[in-house]
């Protein structure tokens, strides 16, 4: 009887608290976009609560995030896969065997693309596979190989979460860095009351906004997972690219993009580290000149092509730039609104290709040309296609799209096309990019002299 008492004021506790979110602005509608460009990868575990999860996935998408779904066997017993690819616009991953899943991605991968790593439901038995580091199926191994942080929502029958086994397993996740929401007290699907209901969407919604204002990358002790670049270039010269260009209209406007400068400013840096001797011809950017680089500062397209050409030659030239492809003929004054509120006809030219142009020298060509494809759809098609248009030797391509957050970002998600093979590389820091490009660079370099196939 007390239960049956109780029971109703707890639901009106729940829904004022709903409401109280709401009317604040936490994980409601109103807070739109707010994980905009953010990647998530929820892991369902095979519980009742699994219909939670599917709320879970449409309010992530609501607020802009890209949610990747793993199942476990369990969870599929309990909502079918379909239902998350129509929420989710994303294929659900369940087999750690896939030959296609291990083709185009691979557990190790998929584990390292996310921002976060969200598990809900998170059953008793999930809670003891992942304490004790456990990887017999997909999602355990993708928990155990990730290197991000991992939030928890446990669902289960109150004496499963009040059993000292259980509660152990918690202690040592939290122990471990795992992050908990919930449970919370209500009535079980069993029929019995307490602790031990999974927290409502909205409420993991705030929980993950939260988690993912801080850093939630797990770092490997210094010197570990990295690649080495001592003295992999040295003796070696090496020219970059970065930024944008910026092409005039009249003596205060101009064409240009929103590229940052940070990827190329990275490689130089890395190739410097590398003991190379390294020019970096940089476009307008508000970036520092990287340290023991020779920084030849470009405004144009054509004074950028003038300035790598002086500095060759070469052994790898690397156009990580976002060369502006049409010039506008110069106003020699600034250009006026017209009183009948005509806009004025602006005459496009193409730039020169720098790419293709270092890419196809007759003589002179660096052993190595690198170009960069930054797309916003079919990435790696484009990518494809540049590599055989522009002549090089390699391509890293990247999506660029809004919801990216490459642009201006920190972190940078690639694909190294080159020839008939794809290399795809988690979403990692622009930095890190940087120093395993310029490693795998100077081992297709060495491989190259030595006349083996790079």
């Amino acid at each position: 009887m007390r239960r049956k008492a109780f029971w109703p004021q707890r639901e009106k506790e729940y829904s004022n608290r709903s409401n109280l979110q709401r009317s604040r602005g936490v994980a409601s509608p109103s807070s739109a976009q707010s994980l905009s460009g953010k990647r998530l990868l929820l892991i369902v575990g095979g519980g009742v609560a699994a219909y939670k999860a599917l709320d879970l996935v449409r309010r992530l998408r609501e607020r802009g995030a890209r949610v990747r779904v793993v199942m476990t066997e369990a969870a599929k017993r309990f909502v079918t896969p379909l239902s998350f690819v129509g929420l989710s616009g994303e294929r659900v991953h369940d087999d750690l065997f896939s030959p296609t899943d291990e083709q185009e991605m691979g557990h190790i991968q998929l584990s390292r693309d996310a921002d976060l790593v969200v598990v809900a439901p998170a059953t008793a038995h999930l809670v003891a596979r992942i304490a004790h580091g456990l990887a017999d199926d997909l999602a355990t191994t993708l928990l155990l190989a990730t290197d991000k942080r991992a939030l928890l929502a446990p669902a289960m029958n109150l004496r499963m979460w009040l059993h000292p086994a259980t509660q152990r397993n918690v202690a040592t996740l939290r122990a471990d860095g795992v992050s908990f929401v919930g449970p919370e007290e209500g009535e079980m699907a069993c029929g019995e009351f307490g602790p031990g209901r999974m927290s409502e969407p909205l409420d993991i919604v705030a929980a993950i906004e939260a988690a993912l204002a801080s850093e939630t990358r797990l770092p490997l002790p210094d010197g570990l997972g990295e690649a080495r670049l001592d003295g992999a270039l040295t003796g070696r010269r090496v020219v970059v690219t970065s930024g944008p260009t910026q092409e005039p209209i009249d003596p205060v406007r101009y064409i240009s993009n929103r590229s940052s400068g940070k990827q190329g400013h990275a490689i130089a840096a890395a190739a410097a580290r590398a003991g190379a001797q390294v020019t970096l011809v940089s476009g307008p950017v508000a970036l520092a000149d990287p340290a023991g680089v020779d920084v030849r500062h470009v405004e144009t397209a054509r004074e950028m092509l003038a300035a790598v050409e002086q500095a060759l030659p070469a052994d790898i030239f690397v156009g990580a730039a976002a060369v502006a492809d049409w010039r506008v003929e110069t106003a020699p004054d600034k250009i006026k609104k017209s009183a009948t509120g005509r806009s004025p006809e602006l005459v496009l030219r193409e730039n020169p290709d720098i790419l293709a142009t270092i890419a196809q020298r007759a003589q002179g060509r660096p052993r190595l040309v690198v170009g960069f494809a930054a797309e916003t759809r079919d990435v790696i098609g484009h990518a494809r296609a540049k590599l055989d248009r522009k002549r090089c030797d390699l391509i890293v391509a990247n999506d660029v799209s809004v919801s990216s957050g490459v642009f201006g970002g920190d972190r940078n998600e690639v694909h190294l096309v080159s020839g008939s093979t794809i290399e795809s590389w988690p979403r990692l820091d622009k930095s890190e990019v940087a120093t395993r490009l310029v490693a795998r660079l100077a081992e297709r370099l060495q491989r190259a002299e030595l006349g083996e196939t790079p």
